[in-house]
């Protein structure tokens, strides 16, 4: 099984919302060219994947210490951001850009070259399977979470943070973090593929696992600073409402 890039489109998103543009006025919303065009900037502390790192340090605080020979699948790894947080795996990046994974790689994460829909990679493989800002770039989330649980081994853990399919999530996520805060690049989502959570948690249980969901957000205090160029990187501190960002986790029934 290979990725091709029609099936990348799937995984990632051809455009569906006409309104708007990304920020090099030809991309449609979603238009996986944006990552290529931004691809020398991934790992910039400041740069426009800044928020990635943010969340990718978050949501390494739901992996426990891997053990020997242990497993972690990176589905739509990008350049490796979550490499820095986990440690004790075998750290395999899934994803079709060839740039990202180069970079990947030179972070200690073994590239695979294919898309969230159809992982080339063999069932019960991973002891973690982490789905990072990546639900919210497909048009087939049932597809997608039906790969991730393919993936994990009896008694394996699967990580996910996503956008939330609610008008407050497009407020938020496009109308302040990308056309205002410039927390994430102008153009990267489509609110037509924000995820259901509903359909979410079906599916994941469908699959015999169990995900427990909680909103996260930037700590406020800590944003503030970093806007003014200080402190050091902003934390993502739990909130009381999945309507916006949020992660989930659980186990595969042994």
């Amino acid at each position: 099984m290979t990725g091709t890039r029609e099936s990348f489109d799937a995984a990632h998103g051809s455009p569906v919302c006409q309104a708007g543009r990304g920020p090099q006025n030809d991309l449609e919303p979603n238009d996986p060219a944006l990552y290529e065009r931004l691809a020398d900037q991934w790992w910039e502390p400041r740069g426009p994947f800044v928020m990635l790192h943010w969340l990718a340090a978050a949501r390494a605080r739901l992996i426990p210490r891997g053990r020997p020979g242990a497993v972690l699948v990176d589905l739509g790894c990008g350049a490796g951001l979550l490499a820095p947080h986990v440690e004790g795996y075998h750290h395999i990046g899934v994803d079709f850009s060839q740039e990202a994974l180069r970079q990947a790689r030179e972070h200690g994460v073994h590239p695979v070259r294919g898309d969230v829909l159809a992982v080339p990679l063999p069932d019960e493989c991973a002891d973690v399977v982490v789905a990072g800002e990546i639900l919210e770039h497909v048009h087939d989330l049932r597809g997608a979470v039906a790969e991730a649980c393919r993936l994990l081994r009896p008694g394996g853990l699967l990580v996910l943070d996503t956008l939330a399919d609610t008008a407050l999530c497009r407020l938020v996520a496009i109308g302040i973090a990308e056309r205002v805060a410039g927390l994430a690049p102008r153009g990267v989502h489509d609110p037509a593929l924000f995820v259901d959570r509903g359909v979410l948690l079906e599916e994941c249980a469908r699959h015999g696992v169990r995900v427990a969901l909680r909103g996260i957000r930037p700590s406020l205090t800590d944003l503030l600073a970093w806007s003014v160029r200080r402190g050091r990187p902003v934390r993502m501190v739990p909130t009381s409402t999945t309507a916006v960002l949020f992660q989930g986790a659980g186990r595969k029934n042994g």
